[in-house]
């Protein structure tokens, strides 16, 4: 076969076939070049999901007469003139294919009024009628400043494409979407969407934390967390999702980078890292996410449809969203999961120390064995002017009835000195400690949070390179695999390192001589088999280096407290003080609930009081 050219029409049809995927695609296009032109107002009237018309109304610049005819040609546009303009490209579209793609397929009509004076004709409106890429010329209309695009039967020449387009409500869906997205990043453009003569969507001008409330819902407003965070002329505002939260969708992801809707692997993986400490299993975190950052720092010009970037520091950009939100999530228990409490008096903050990429906890040589919680702490003062709960006796509900229930306690003091999550009132089926603040009641699961204390003074320790080893009396020895005991032979001293002492003692024995001391209390033989499980899955090293969290996950959780433990007061109030100054509280290794608070106005109406 011989080598031709092919006709522009056809050239034309096949750019469309990349940037028009579908009548959202069409529609993101259209509504980039009107933010371009300055628009405050912008009217979307859509009918067949947008298949048999779309026009899209502004009130932005305006385009002048002679102009009309090079709006609508391949690779014509006012917003680059350069490459040095392509390598800072700070306009959404940039192009000049999109209007063109769309008049190759689709019968259109672009008419608008220029905002200068200096065209020809700009006290007029003109429009220009345009079918399967053929140009009519342009004749005068009414309207007022702005640009209106008017596009009917698209893919009306390209059977072949149409028939793989959705139902109308699909269609229909993906562009609200993408009405949704545009709205996010410009909460200074009022938008009305409307279908099939219905208007379904209207977001008026606001503020962008009103306008986040518009599209996405107080829901998501409420279980949200605040980030605003800079590095230089790198900046990041928005919103993430308490873990809590967190559900297994991941409709409610919207990320912007210079105000342009992005789906980057690098953004979405720096954002999972930093929920990785916090989320259950299969969950995944909702946010809406601002960037920001100098136009010459991202290339946005590595996709037709411009959803995909590169960012020119990629590393610097990861490093710098995953600290930014890993470390807002890190913020001790609070009235709600996730949200910073104020440190109570005298204790000490996990944010005493810290780096712009790092965020410290002090290291405290003992960790929270509840069995030694009345030496390792201060006892609570038992008396009115303490604050601090008072036992009521051993009647009903006492430590003695056998319910697993202990003592009640007075009022909390007036004045807001209680600390956040309050005191001690009861364990409940030895599981549970119920304790009252100045909200209400709080819940806790003792052994979730305790492995949450446990887990990361591990981590603290480990970062100081202090794991202080605790030296088993008699050495413990255990029976292995050949292949596991091959394994971790060579690596002995790098175990030393994280508190596990050991040696080979044959082919298919090792003896364990001293165990982490913030696990002294744990099962030796069951923490080594935990060891050697994980070192016979991933290898000794790669689990000290990429997994080594995961490795101190499953540590903590052997030496948490266990359930059916009975607590004394002064060890759950215990327990609660160390839970106010330890990083992501709210939540164990595992992503679950550590505590939840019940509301006095929450109680009041499940008793229905006041009514």
């Amino acid at each position: 076969m011989s080598i031709r050219v092919l006709p522009d029409v056809l050239i034309s049809q096949i750019a469309a076939g990349e940037v028009v995927e579908r009548p959202a695609a069409a529609l993101k296009e259209i509504l980039e070049n009107s933010l371009d032109a300055g628009a405050t107002e912008i009217q979307i009237e859509l009918e067949q999901g947008g298949v048999k018309r779309m026009r899209v109304s502004d009130n932005g610049c305006g385009i002048p007469r002679d102009e009309l005819a090079l709006a609508l040609t391949r690779h014509a546009t006012s917003k680059i003139a350069s490459l040095a303009d392509l390598e800072q490209v700070a306009s959404l579209g940039f192009r000049g294919e999109a209007l063109a793609s769309i008049a190759a397929i689709a019968r259109v009509q672009l008419s608008s009024r220029s905002a200068s004076s200096d065209h020809p004709g700009a006290e007029h409106a003109w429009a220009l009628q345009v079918e399967g890429g053929q140009l009519a010329e342009p004749t005068p209309v009414a309207r007022g400043i702005g640009t209106t695009l008017d596009i009917q039967d698209l893919f009306f020449n390209t059977p072949a494409r149409r028939k793989f387009l959705k139902t109308e409500a699909t269609e229909y869906a993906h562009c609200a979407e993408t009405v949704r997205r545009q709205a996010l990043s410009h909460p200074d453009t009022a938008f009305v969407l409307s279908h099939n003569g219905r208007v379904l969507l209207r977001f008026n001008v606001a503020t962008a934390a009103a306008r986040v409330r518009q599209v996405l819902g107080e829901a998501f407003e409420s279980n949200t967390v605040a980030v605003d965070a800079a590095a230089g002329a790198l900046r990041v505002a928005g919103w993430v999702i308490r873990p809590g939260a967190a559900t297994a969708s991941r409709d409610s992801q919207h990320v912007f980078v210079n105000g342009r809707y992005v789906r980057d692997k690098l953004i979405v993986h720096a954002l999972k890292e930093a929920y990785r400490d916090v989320l259950h299993h299969q969950l995944n975190p909702a946010y809406c996410l601002f960037i920001s950052l100098p136009p010459d720092g991202v290339d946005v010009n590595v996709h037709p449809a411009k959803t995909e970037i590169r960012f020119r520091e990629s590393r610097g950009v990861h490093q710098f969203l995953f600290h930014a939100v890993e470390r807002l999530l890190a913020a001790p228990a609070a009235g709600e999961a996730g949200a910073v409490l104020p440190v109570p008096e005298g204790a000490v903050s996990p944010f005493a120390a810290t780096t712009p990429w790092q965020t410290t906890m002090p290291l405290q040589v003992s960790p929270l064995q509840v069995n030694e919680a009345m030496a390792f702490y201060a006892p609570l003062a038992a008396h009115p002017s303490s604050g601090a709960p008072l036992a009521q006796g051993s009647g009903f509900g006492g430590q003695d009835s056998g319910m697993g229930v202990a003592p009640a306690a007075r009022p909390l003091p007036e004045g807001g000195d209680a600390p956040p999550l309050g005191y001690a009132i009861a364990q409940l089926h030895g599981v549970y400690v119920l304790a009252q603040n100045a909200q209400g009641l709080v819940l806790v699961d003792m052994h979730a949070a305790h492995e949450r204390v446990v887990y990361e003074k591990l981590k603290a320790a480990l970062d100081a390179r202090a794991v202080p080893a605790q030296t088993l009396l008699i050495p413990v020895a255990l029976t292995v695999d050949a292949r596991d005991a091959a394994e971790i032979s060579p690596h002995l001293d790098a175990l030393r390192d994280i508190g596990f002492e050991l040696s080979i003692t044959s082919p298919t024995s090792v003896a364990v001589r001293s165990v982490p001391w913030l696990l002294k209390n744990a099962d030796p033989v069951e923490l080594t088999r935990a060891v050697l499980h994980e070192a016979a899955e991933f290898g000794v090293m790669r689990l000290l280096a990429e997994r080594r969290n995961e490795l101190l996950a499953t540590l903590a959780c052997h030496g948490a407290v266990r359930a059916n433990r009975q607590l004394a007061l002064p060890e759950m109030n215990a327990l609660l003080r160390e839970m106010e100054v330890t990083e992501r509280a709210g939540q164990c290794n595992h992503g679950r609930p550590t505590w939840f608070q019940v509301s006095l106005k929450e109680l009041d109406a499940m008793f229905m009081r006041g009514r």
